[in-house]
């Protein structure tokens, strides 16, 4: 008899934290990304709660996670992951090394479109990257079948004729967000009986037997390798086949490698991967009412590719359709589809007629008329008739020339964007270097600048990037062209196909903003000296970045700030991941409630300090850093003068500034600007700024009689006023005390020339 097991009513997501729940993995490495960072929040929700003690690692990017799941690997831990799109493409160099290195884990790939542009709704694109890693690939239909793969998959990986990393891989808002009925194990030990203890062949963690992981590989040694690699997934069809049959008898569940439905008499049938082979069974149950003979055969198991079984499920139809929802440009299909036709050819007594349909491909949706438009095909194929093409796309409009965007916005003049509002001037410093000072017109004439940014946008009621944007850009003078890190700036202000940007806009992906930029600035000064462009045209480039790009870009940004690029990168901070929905980020601080740091039993939030990025720009040796808050007088517009003046004649100029974000906080919208200055007041974020070396105080509060303890500061958000209570006593000291000595440290370098 099946083990006893509750009913409930859950999404794809939400499975993947209750199979985590109950395997109680050692270690999770993630990093947020749309649709597949809610699985970190919920099990960061079940550790606050003690439901299961996972130590959670929010790395620097899916890379640093994917390595960070490496190196808990080869220690014998049980690891899990999760991440989608250009996610998993970013951590793609690491999955083969998993794979070679034979280190079982488990990655949920909750599937998106890989960009660009830019598309957070699912298809399989990033899926067909996967299967050239070496990983095991289950497919994930239903939220039930998330649940259970992830379960399966341990067992998998870790069987000793196998030890290979599995991939549970599921559709993004349609699986991930769909909520259906579901059963759960009722008792955790039933789960840990069926998966037994984690049993290494080496460990790292054993220094009485020392091993070596990732050598360098001799001729002919690689090839051996590969093969052994070869040797594991074929084991791995056979201990699939028999964990599945034992998996049944515990749940009643099955989960053969190939799921055939109505194939058996079938003249035509769909190949189609997870959720849409769902909907494409009430399509033939239609069709099979009207007399015609059609099936669906959608796989399990997908890595080991499960050959044979298709080839005995196929070898009596007449026509067979297969649904890539995805695309390789100029292959006529997609490895999925080519590799299900290897199967037919192979198959030397098969005369089957094989189509292949693109569909669904940013998310757009896959209906049953879909289902039933390319059951038909397959059946005209069958007749001979020559209108049906063997490679298609399904649903698409190509557009024509008349139906491109208009164009909403006019376009800024140069005459609008120079007017002389702000002024610069040369000055000598005591150590006889040569700074510069800037001196704006009072806002109520800069209020009459053109904005840069038009309304229409579509951010959170009291966001303050925007205004704080807007502050900035009133101090450049002339011409700009900006580039977006991906968060929210960036997402809503360019829903297509609009755009709420009056000049040119670019947008690469989380962390090669500044790289990119830097090689449009390259280009941009050498077809000046070519005479390609006028000696006279004057651009200022501007990267804006934010919602923990400063995380996954520290890395390329701290390379331009080396390199010097005359540019400026601008760094809105709102202490989060916001776009993805309010997870930690590095400029998040100490003790915050966020998605992934919950306060509960065992946790207070986010267990360490806040990142410096002004204080870590400036140690590149750039010539330019600043702080600035939005509304704080002019001293944000003419600071954004001065890094135009350094852009334009030294190099790389940075700024921070600090932005409201009822969201993140917590609060309504009317208390933003009134948190924004007791974060300047309690010394959390101290605006300065640092010319060539030199740092100058814009703002001592103590000089003013305003400095207040940071416990003031935080009383105003919901997100941090728990530190306030006697338990966190000890976290809120620890806090004040770091806040303290950043803030002595910079009146010190303020003070000194040398520091």
């Amino acid at each position: 008899m099946p083990t006893e097991q509750i009913k409930d009513f859950k999404t794809g997501n939400e499975m993947v934290a209750e199979a985590a729940k109950v395997i109680d993995f050692h270690f999770m490495g993630y990093y947020p990304i749309t649709p597949s960072t809610e699985i970190a929040h919920l099990i960061d929700s079940m550790r606050s709660k003690n439901e299961l003690s996972t130590v959670l690692l929010a790395a620097d990017g899916e890379h640093g996670a994917a390595g960070a799941c490496f190196g808990a690997s080869t220690g014998g831990a049980r690891v899990l992951n999760a991440t989608s799109a250009n996610g998993f493409l970013y951590s793609l160099e690491q999955l083969p090394v998993q794979a070679g290195m034979r280190l079982p884990m488990v990655l949920n790939l909750v599937t998106r479109s890989v960009s660009g542009p830019l598309d957070i709704r699912c298809d399989h694109s990033d899926l067909m990257f996967a299967l050239q890693t070496g990983w095991i690939i289950l497919t994930a239909s239903t939220p039930q079948a998330v649940y259970d793969m992830n379960i399966l998959a341990v067992k998998l990986g870790e069987h000793p004729d196998v030890r290979l990393p599995v991939m549970v891989v599921s559709d993004g808002f349609f699986t991930s967000h769909q909520r259906t009925s579901v059963e759960l194990f009722k008792n955790k030990q039933d789960v840990q009986k069926f998966l037994g203890p984690r049993k290494d062949a080496v460990t790292s963690l054993n220094p009485r037997q020392p091993i070596t992981i990732g050598p360098y590989m001799n001729d002919p040694d690689l090839i051996n390798n590969k093969y052994q690699l070869h040797i594991a997934h074929e084991a791995a069809k056979k201990v699939y086949s028999e964990i599945t049959i034992e998996y049944e008898k515990l749940t009643g569940r099955s989960y053969p490698a190939l799921d055939c439905y109505q194939i058996d008499d079938a003249q035509t049938a769909l190949f189609l991967l997870n959720s849409s082979g769902e909907t494409a069974k009430d399509a033939i149950d239609k069709e099979r009412k009207n007399g015609k003979k059609v099936g669906c055969i959608r796989p399990n198991l997908l890595r080991p590719f499960p050959f044979e079984e298709i080839r005995k499920a196929s070898h009596s139809l007449s026509s067979l359709v297969i649904g890539e929802r995805a695309d390789t440009p100029g292959s006529q299909g997609g490895p999925l589809s080519h590799e299900v036709q290897s199967v037919l050819l192979a198959d030397h007594h098969c005369s089957i007629k094989s189509l292949i349909r693109v569909y669904g491909l940013g998310g757009k949706d896959f209906r049953e008329e879909d289902a039933q438009e390319m059951l038909n095909e397959g059946i005209k194929a069958i007749s001979g008739d020559p209108n049906v093409p063997l490679f298609d796309f399904i649903g698409v409009d190509l557009g024509k020339p008349k139906t491109l965007p208009p164009q909403i916005l006019s376009p800024l003049t140069k005459e609008e964007m120079s007017t002389g509002l702000t002024k610069i001037e040369m000055i000598n410093s005591h150590n006889e270097k040569r700074l510069i000072k800037a001196q704006s017109a009072p806002p109520s004439e800069l209020a009459g600048k053109p904005k840069r940014i038009a309304p229409g946008h579509g951010a959170c009621p009291g966001c303050g990037i925007f205004s704080g944007l807007d502050q900035f850009f009133k101090g450049i003078e002339g011409d700009v062209v900006v580039l977006y890190h991906t968060g929210c700036a960036m997402v809503v202000t360019t829903d297509y196909p609009f755009s709420a940007h009056r000049v040119t806009y670019l947008h690469n992906l989380f962390q090669n903003g500044a790289p990119t930029l830097s090689g449009l600035v390259e280009v941009f000064h050498e077809k000046k000296r070519r005479g390609e462009i006028p000696d006279h045209e004057d651009i200022t480039f501007v990267m804006v970045t934010g919602d923990g790009g400063m995380d996954i870009g520290m890395g390329p940004t701290i390379g331009t700030a080396l390199r010097n690029h005359k540019m400026i990168i601008l760094e809105y901070d709102n202490q989060g991941y916001m776009n993805t929905g309010g997870q930690m980020s590095y400029t998040t601080p100490l003790g915050k409630q966020t998605a992934t740091t919950h306060v509960g039993l065992h946790s207070f939030g986010k267990a360490f300090h806040h990142k410096d990025t002004a204080s870590i720009m400036a140690a590149t040796g750039i010539p330019y850093v600043f702080t600035a808050i939005e509304g704080f007088g002019t001293d944000l517009v003419e600071k954004a003068a001065k890094a135009k003046w350094f852009a334009e004649n030294e190099g790389l100029a940075f700024g921070k500034i600090l932005i409201s974000c009822p969201l993140n906080w917590g609060v309504e919208e009317r208390h933003g600007f009134e948190i924004l200055n007791r974060a300047v007041d309690s010394c959390f974020f101290p605006v300065y700024e640092i010319q060539k070396g030199l740092t100058t105080l814009n703002y001592n509060p103590e000089e003013k009689n305003r400095k207040v303890p940071v416990a003031k500061w935080l009383e105003l958000m919901a997100s941090g006023r728990h530190l306030l209570k006697p338990e966190f006593e000890q976290t809120l000291s620890l806090f004040q005390k770091e806040v303290d000595r950043r803030w002595e440290r910079i009146k010190a370098q303020a003070q000194h020339p040398l520091l």
